[in-house]
């Protein structure tokens, strides 16, 4: 399976995924913490893959998403952004309603 594939693959499998550097317990820098803490503060389960376990997929899905940096969230396999988007969705309340939704749906 090549990397768009997997990348694929983890978006289709998870409403709401994380790409960061090491994990929610333990965040390798300082913009995959306060992301990761801001996900956890909505309540709801969310899958994370670190980035820093596999070159291939840091650089693949730099490539993905046209987005350079980490962490990146995805939500229903859409890219929401990273720490600076979520911070300021999560200050306004429209983080909390995107996650719980896309929870909410993918148990339905």
């Amino acid at each position: 399976m090549d990397i768009n594939e997997t990348i694929k693959t983890q978006l289709a499998d998870n409403p709401v995924i994380l790409y960061m550097k090491g994990s929610p317990q333990a965040p390798q820098c300082g913009f995959s913490a306060k992301t990761s803490q801001a996900l956890m503060a909505c309540g709801e389960r969310f899958a994370f893959v670190n980035i820093l376990d596999n070159q291939e997929l840091r650089e693949g899905l730099k490539v993905y998403s046209s987005w350079p940096t980490y962490p990146q969230l995805y939500v229903n396999s859409e890219l929401v952004g990273g720490c600076d988007i979520i911070m300021e969705m999560s200050e306004n309340g429209e983080l909390a309603k995107l996650v719980k939704a896309a929870t909410k749906q993918a148990e339905a």
